[in-house]
């Protein structure tokens, strides 16, 4: 079973660029949530990023993983693909 990958995104963001770039390299199918121009979805990110509010946030299976260098992180230290393993 692949993992469910949801990310909290604005447009022409560096960082979600880079997140997504990763995330694709890996065949893994991204659930996009823009946010920054939605109030809803910008205080739904918050809440479930324990008020982190940069962009973007990445939620793994449900599991906030944290932002574009949280993620470069996990990949460097092997533990991205287990993740990503369901």
């Amino acid at each position: 079973m692949a993992a469910k990958v949801e990310m909290y995104s604005k447009v022409f963001c560096p960082y979600c660029i880079r997140a997504t770039a990763l995330l694709e390299s890996k065949g893994v199918k991204i659930i996009d949530i823009p946010a920054a121009n939605d109030k809803a979805k910008r205080a739904e990110m918050n809440q479930r990023a324990n008020g982190r509010n940069t962009f973007p946030q990445i939620f793994i299976n449900g599991k906030h993983v944290g932002g574009s260098d949280d993620l470069a992180a996990l990949e460097r230290s092997g533990k991205l693909d287990a993740l990503l393993a369901g």
